[in-house]
C-alpha cells in the first residue's frame, strides 16, 4: 500500500515531464514538500524522447540526468509514477487530491539487470517510441528511464509466461500481487504541468497520414533518427525499409487552421530545421530535404540558426501549403502536390519520405481538469483568480520550447511557494 504524507502546506505537480520536474525541483529547493504525480512509469515526458535541442543540436540527456540526479536526491520529493489526479475538491491553501495510480507489477527491489526482459516472450508496442517498434511485455521503457525500474504489462499476468518472467528475477522485484490504488493528498496549491501531445495527423485528410505509411510526423522522425530509437538511427521509411535520403517537411501540418489548430506551436519551424541536419549527417552530399511553408518563424535567437540551414544546399525551401500528397503503391514514393507562391506554378515532386511538422495539443484540455479552471479556446490553462492554487505550467499553459517552458514552470513554482507560505503565516 503506498503512503504518501501530505498537508496543505505541502505543494503537488502535476506531471513529470521538463516542467513538472522543473517546478518540483524549485520548490523543494525553497524548502518546500511536494509531490509530484506522472501518469507515465518514468520521469522525463517528450524531452526524453527527443534526439537533440535545437539550435546547438546538443543531446537532452544532460539536463535530463542532472534533474533526475536534483530529484533522487531531494528528500523533500515524493515520485509518483503511473499515478494519475481524478479528482480535485477544496480551495486555495487546502485541497484534496484523488490519484490513482496503476500497477506496474514491479517494486523497489529492481535492479534493472534486465533478467525479466530476457524471460518475456511477447512483444508490445513500444509507446516511448510512438509505437514505430516493439518491446518485451517486461521492459525498461528506455535506458535513462528515472525511475530506473522495470515494468510488466498487464497482459501477461496470470499466464505462464508471467511465471517465467517472475520466477527470471532474482531480487524479488516481481510482484504480481499488486492492485489499483486510490489515495487521497492533501496540497496548499498545485502546479498543473500535464504538457502536450503531438496534433493527431490522421485528422490532415488531404495528407494521408492514416493511408500511406510513408508519411510520418515530427515526433516519429525524432525518434528514427535517433541511434537508441527504433531503427538504430538509420532514416528508414517504414513501408520497406529503404534509406530516406530525400525527405519533405511540411510546415504547419494542422496548425493555423480553423479546422484543426488555430494556434501557431511556434517550435514547429525550427524543429523541421533541425531534423534537416539529421538527414544532411546520415547521407552527407546525397541528402536532400525540401521544406514546405507559410512562413518560417525562427525568431530571437533561432535566426542564425535558420540562416545556417537556408544556406545548406542540400536543404530546398517551398513556399506553399501543400495541397494533397499520394503515395505510389509500386515504388513507395511520395508525391506532393500544390502550387509554389513564389512564382505561381504548380508541381507533383516526389519524395522518399514526408515528415508531418504536426503542432501542439494541451495533453489534458482545460475543460478536462478535474477542478474549475480558466482555459483559451485551445485549452491552454490561462492564469488568473479563478483558479485560485491551481496554477498551470510548461505547455498546460501554452505551445512553447523547452526553454520557455521551464521558464514557465520556475513562475508557477514561485506562485505556488507564495501560497503556502501564506498558508504557513495563517496557522503559525
Amino acid at each position: 500500500m503506498t503512503e504518501v504524507v501530505a498537508t496543505n502546506q505541502t505543494i503537488l505537480v502535476v506531471g513529470g515531464g521538463i516542467s513538472g520536474m522543473t517546478a518540483a525541483l524549485e520548490a523543494a529547493e525553497c524548502g518546500k514538500d511536494v509531490v509530484l504525480v506522472e501518469k507515465n512509469p518514468v520521469l522525463g515526458g517528450r524531452v526524453s524522447q527527443l534526439y537533440r535541442y535545437f539550435p546547438k543540436m546538443c543531446h537532452p540527456v544532460c539536463g535530463l540526468e542532472i534533474n533526475q540526479r536534483r530529484t533522487k536526491m531531494n528528500p523533500r520529493i515524493r515520485v509518483l509514477t503511473m499515478a494519475e489526479v481524478t479528482g480535485i475538491s477544496g480551495q486555495k491553501g487546502d485541497y484534496t487530491a484523488t490519484v490513482k495510480i496503476s500497477p506496474r507489477y514491479v517494486n523497489e527491489n529492481c535492479t534493472a539487470c534486465g533478467e525479466c526482459a530476457k524471460a518475456a516472450e511477447t512483444d508490445i508496442d513500444d509507446a516511448f517510441n510512438y509505437n514505430l517498434g516493439k518491446v518485451k511485455a517486461a521492459f525498461l521503457p528506455h535506458k535513462m528511464a528515472y525511475p530506473q525500474r522495470y515494468v510488466v504489462a498487464p497482459s501477461v499476468v496470470g499466464t505462464p509466461e508471467g511465471d517465467k518472467i517472475k520466477a527470471a528475477c532474482k531480487y524479488g522485484a516481481i510482484d504480481f500481487g499488486m492492485q489499483e490504488e486510490t489515495l487521497q493528498l492533501k496540497a496548499g496549491a498545485i502546479v498543473w504541468a500535464t504538457g502536450w501531445k503531438p496534433y493527431d495527423a490522421a485528422k490532415i485528410q488531404p495528407y494521408g497520414y492514416d493511408r500511406f505509411s510513408n508519411v510520418i510526423t515530427n515526433v516519429e522522425f525524432e525518434r528514427l533518427a535517433d541511434p537508441h530509437g527504433p531503427t538504430g538511427g538509420k532514416i528508414l521509411r517504414p513501408s520497406d525499409g529503404k534509406e530516406a535520403k530525400n525527405v519533405a517537411f511540411i510546415q504547419c501540418a494542422g496548425s493555423r487552421d480553423e479546422n484543426h489548430l488555430r494556434h501557431c506551436s511556434r517550435f514547429c519551424c525550427t524543429a523541421s530545421l533541425k531534423q534537416t541536419q539529421y538527414v544532411r549527417e546520415k547521407f552527407g552530399d546525397e541528402a536532400q530535404s525540401t521544406v514546405y511553408y507559410i512562413d518560417i518563424r525562427a525568431i530571437d535567437r533561432f535566426e542564425d540558426f535558420y540562416a545556417k540551414v537556408r544556406a545548406d544546399q542540400s536543404v530546398k525551401f517551398v513556399k506553399s501549403k501543400v495541397a494533397k500528397i499520394v503515395q505510389d503503391e509500386k515504388t513507395g514514393d511520395v508525391v506532393l502536390h500544390g502550387v509554389d507562391t513564389e512564382g505561381y506554378h504548380r508541381y507533383a515532386n516526389t519524395h522518399d519520405l514526408v515528415v508531418l511538422a504536426v503542432g501542439m495539443d494541451p495533453e489534458v484540455q482545460g475543460a478536462q481538469v478535474p477542478a474549475e479552471v480558466a482555459a483559451d479556446a485551445s485549452g491552454f490553462l490561462v492564469s488568473g483568480d479563478a483558479n485560485g492554487g491551481i496554477f498551470g505550467a510548461g505547455c498546460a499553459t501554452n505551445a512553447l520550447d523547452v526553454n520557455r517552458a521551464v521558464q514557465s514552470a520556475t513562475a508557477s513554482a514561485l506562485r505556488a511557494i507564495q501560497v503556502i507560505n501564506k498558508v504557513a503565516s495563517v496557522e503559525g
